[in-house]
């Protein structure tokens, strides 16, 4: 390789470093967006509750307006908005996909909601549930015992989590409910109450 070639590779090497030094300095990151790690404990894809369930789900566990309800893998907001509209409870959601984030948090503006209900844009690994009076859950067994510690460590006496469908290894279930959606499809409830 001549002088000439070597030249124009290391001005060119150059000129991209410092292009991306300028895009790195033009674009501070942004604390609420997940990282890549984050984006690595995507678990599942978004399967819905039926609506007919967000509601049991929610009555299932008492909720009432002195609540704070957690709903963790929040998805398209059902949950979080269910539980501000009818049940007048704070209402907090945690979702990393960037769609379903977006998504809910506009239907919560358009419901003028934000008062009481809001979405996390998080890793739900990462978030404190100390406020939480309510959690509830529809992600799989093996994501329910991941949360378990957390859930121990974070819950108050009398906190309650409310499951769709997979249990929480190791923990007893207070009581269980058998809901029929609206599409004639069976679903099972947990109900669990921290000591």
């Amino acid at each position: 390789m001549n002088l000439m070639m070597r030249r124009r590779i290391a001005t060119q090497l150059f000129a991209f470093i410092l292009l991306a030094a300028a895009l790195a300095i033009a674009r501070p990151p942004q604390e609420a967006e997940p990282t890549a790690v984050d984006r690595q404990d995507r678990l599942a894809p978004f399967v819905p509750t039926p609506e007919k369930v967000v509601t049991e789900m929610l009555r299932f566990a008492g909720v009432d307006k002195t609540d704070r309800v957690y709903d963790l893998g929040s998805g398209d907001g059902r949950i979080v908005i269910t539980a501000a509209q009818k049940f007048h409870a704070e209402a907090v959601g945690v979702e990393l996909d960037d769609d379903l984030y977006r998504q809910s948090t506009e239907r919560i503006a358009a419901l003028k909601l934000q008062d009481k209900a809001k979405i996390l844009h998080m890793n739900m690994y990462k978030v404190s549930l100390k406020p939480a009076t309510v959690v509830t859950l529809y992600l799989l067994t093996s994501v329910n015992e991941r949360l378990k510690p957390i859930l121990e460590r974070d819950l108050r006496s009398g906190a309650r989590v409310v499951t769709h469908d997979f249990m929480i290894p190791g923990w007893e279930a207070e009581k269980s409910l058998d809901v029929m959606s609206e599409e004639g499809i069976s679903h099972k409830l947990y109900l669990y109450v921290r000591p």
